[in-house]
């Protein structure tokens, strides 16, 4: 269940060998929304596929990529999830707990070209979002420690630049650059292993899952205008 009341299917899918987890739902807007977790590279990647507005000159769709550092606590591994069974598949599922909103400035982009330098998930994931992947500058600070190479990586307009920028939904004009927004949601995800006590076993022992709600807001440049066109209204902050 959508944190909005409405209903979706969400497809979630382990791959062990890979030690990465991937998680699909559709918005009811008709957006696809895909979230990977690579636990080999420390990566996460959200991507959004969203559909456009054919009347409004918009093409077909448009796809955004997000990719910031997976903390390993933030959902449970991925060879616990590969034992996951669902015995009912037509049960509308509602998260256990609803984690705090999580706001990122994206400051960053991602070279798409070099991208399997960071994860090999990346080329397959952000494939229709050549031009727009981003991620933070914490996080490239983070896997530049890793041995990631710094070509991975290409330099937004600066921090205190883009606060000059207006927010998307102040601007007129479809060919001016300003600070998009956009927000998702993990309806439902594993995002943690319960553990059970018993007399005959001596420690504690995974008996089930915790699942989570959690929801992202992400601000990030565009060069143009009619390149955030979801973001119509004024918000605060």
């Amino acid at each position: 269940r959508l944190p909005d009341g409405q209903v979706t299917e969400e497809s979630l899918q382990a791959d062990s060998d890979a030690d990465s987890i991937s998680l699909e739902l559709r918005k009811p807007d008709g957006t696809l929304v895909s979230f990977t977790a690579d636990f080999k590279k420390d990566v996460k990647i959200f991507r959004a596929l969203i559909l456009g507005e054919l009347e409004k000159g918009q093409s077909q769709f448009q796809a955004l990529c997000f990719v910031t550092q997976l903390q390993h606590n933030e959902i449970i591994p991925s060879e616990a999830m590969a034992k996951l069974r669902q015995k009912n598949p037509r049960a509308v599922r509602q998260a256990e707990e609803v984690r705090g909103l999580e706001h990122l400035h994206m400051d960053v982009a991602v070279n798409f070209s070099q991208g399997a330098l960071l994860s090999p998930h990346l080329h397959n994931v952000c494939a229709e979002a050549v031009d727009a992947i981003y991620t933070r500058q914490e996080d490239v600070r983070f896997w530049l420690e890793q041995g990631v190479d710094s070509s991975v990586f290409e330099a937004l307009p600066k921090a205190s630049e883009q606060a000059e920028l207006p927010r998307c939904g102040q601007v007129g004009d479809r060919g001016k650059p300003c600070v998009c927004r956009y927000g998702l949601s993990l309806a439902w995800y594993p995002c943690m292993l319960k553990y059970c006590h018993s007399r005959d076993r001596p420690t504690p022992y995974k008996c089930g899952i915790r699942s989570c709600q959690k929801s992202y807001s992400f601000d990030f440049y565009v060069p143009q205008r009619q390149l955030c066109l979801w973001d119509e209204d004024p918000y605060p902050g």
